[in-house]
């Protein structure tokens, strides 16, 4: 299996400069090759050009431009044209596909932020196996930067990468490995039901807070912004000490909220994959659940629109967005994975409007945000709670029904739900 290790460098003074310079150079080569590309379709009667030709257009470039192109690796720099490569890749299939095309952009110096090397030993070197105490990868251009190794690697370094976030530089390194030895089973099954005033319930009837580090920091990010918004717009190059270190405020304070979003949704999901072994969660189509209301045109007066609720629905998208739920999906299926544990996602329509008892279906079931009561047998919990039950139970029928190919378990009456499942099982 592919494993990605990030660690921080400690590069000196003059290694930071020539990194800087590294960056420079690439995001030229990358801006050029887009370039020429837009010419090559437009003056030469719509004719593309392909990764193959400009790749082999790299050692003339890098004979005339010696100090510059010419001191980096050949392929780092063949890597910058497969990114270009792959964002038109991708801006053909959006188009093919119907979706917004997004055609690629030039890159400006903030823009372009890593460097990466497709073969460890090819332009660079993870020094893994050195007598000295501190770790150290070497950079053609640059020399052997020490680095803030703070776990072992396991396996076989693949590539290399060096990124820059902010004033921080990282090394990403992708390591073919073993599988590793699952955990040991504990025979417990869990659904999750995730949420904004908890950020998850379980099946179990455990919640998970929700720490809000987006709301959090809001207010120091408020008077970031504000500070920022008193300096003109200018170019990179044209900001005086003061503006830099306004724009550099506001990106610190958003680092440190996603630092935190990643460090909550990876202590979350590592709980939750030691735990169980089978664990079923919402299918959320998150991109769909974050979009602008659509405007509603008033009939009684042209050019005008009637209410939408989009201010509230703003507040919504927000708190949303602060949960992180993607990411944590995303963490919980790639440590599930190294586990031996199964993650199962089921369609979430109507799993917190499903009575757990008698399996009766209506909106009606869920008068408030936390309350549910089923007005055909009455049964009531926290809707959360339900909707974790009902999860769980999807997740068992589905993951039952693709092997064995068996109908799905009908409700009993009179029995509890979760305990009809596990008979089942």
């Amino acid at each position: 299996m592919i494993r990605a290790y990030k660690f921080l460098l400690r590069p000196t003074v003059r290694q930071q400069a020539a990194f800087g310079e590294m960056l420079a150079d690439h995001c030229s080569l990358y801006n050029g090759a887009l370039q020429e590309r837009r010419d090559a379709y437009r003056h030469a009667s719509k004719t593309s050009v392909t990764y193959g030709q400009q790749s082999a257009q790299l050692k003339e470039i890098r004979a005339f431009d010696v100090e510059r192109q010419g001191r980096w690796s050949f392929s780092s720099q063949q890597a910058t044209l497969r990114r270009l490569d792959k964002a038109f890749a991708a801006f053909f299939r959006r188009v093919k596909s119907g979706d917004k095309p997004g055609y690629p952009r030039f890159r400006g110096a903030m823009w372009f932020d890593t460097v990466d090397f497709p073969k460890d030993g090819d332009g660079c070197r993870w020094d893994s196996t050195s007598h000295d105490p501190v770790t150290r990868v070497r950079f053609q251009g640059v020399g052997h930067v020490k680095v803030h190794q703070h776990r072992p690697v396991a396996g076989r370094v693949k590539t290399v990468s060096v990124k820059r976030e902010g004033k921080r530089w990282y090394v990403v390194l992708t390591v073919d490995q073993q599988q590793p030895q699952p955990l040991p089973a504990t025979g417990s099954m869990v659904g999750i039901d995730l949420g904004i005033a908890h950020f998850l319930a379980d099946s179990h009837g455990e919640f998970v807070p929700n720490p809000r580090h987006g709301r959090k920091a809001a207010a120091k990010l408020e008077a970031a912004q504000r500070a920022l918004s008193r300096f003109p717009r200018v170019r990179r190059d044209q900001r005086t000490k003061n503006h830099q270190r306004a724009v550099e405020k506001v990106a610190g304070l958003h680092r440190k909220v996603r630092r935190q979003r990643l460090d909550h949704a990876h202590k979350t999901a590592l709980g939750l994959v030691r735990a169980h072994d089978v664990i079923a969660h919402e299918d959320l189509k998150i991109r769909n659940m974050v979009k602008t209301p659509a405007p509603k045109p008033d009939p009684d007066q042209p050019g005008g629109f009637l209410p939408n609720g989009a201010a509230s629905k703003a507040g919504l998208n927000r708190s949303i967005s602060d949960a992180g739920w993607g990411v944590f999906l995303t963490i919980l299926q790639a440590k599930a994975e190294s586990a031996g544990r199964e993650v199962i996602a089921v369609d979430p329509r109507n799993t917190s409007r499903t009575c757990p008892q008698c399996g009766h279906v209506a909106a009606e079931n869920r008068p408030t945000q936390e309350k549910f009561h089923c007005v055909s047998c009455g049964h009531s919990a926290h809707a959360d709670i339900v909707g974790a039950l009902n999860v769980l139970r999807a997740g068992l029928v589905r993951r039952d029904a693709q092997p064995a190919q068996r109908e799905a378990p009908a409700f009993t009456p009179g029995r509890s739900h979760l305990d009809s499942l596990h008979h089942q099982a």
